[in-house]
């Protein structure tokens, strides 16, 4: 089963939220690509700004990691940092306001 990656997922997101089909072609840089690839370095950028979690984010993070047991098979640990990822970005969201 193919999973797109997360980087690809926000750049369609940027897309979207421009009000762009991400799948249309556009030229960038003497290549013909689909738009949403426009976008990857934004997304990348983003993201090592990011990489330094708040304080809230943190301890989101935290309430998963509490909860990680020694007997947990691989599976559940790579469920478990999947949780404390998407804790993570949810304190984040949840603690700013989109400006208009």
């Amino acid at each position: 089963m193919w999973i797109m990656h997360p980087i690809e997922r926000a750049a369609r997101a940027i897309c979207a939220d421009l009000g762009v089909d991400p799948d249309s072609n556009v030229d960038f840089e003497a290549e013909v690509r689909p738009a949403w690839k426009e976008h990857i370095a934004t997304v990348c950028s983003a993201l090592q700004a990011m990489r330094d979690p708040s304080r809230s984010m943190m301890e989101a993070g935290a309430e998963i990691t509490r909860n990680v047991g020694r007997a947990e098979s691989d599976a559940a640990y790579i469920n478990d940092a999947a949780n404390v990822w998407r804790f993570m970005i949810d304190a984040a969201l949840s603690e700013w306001t989109r400006p208009d």
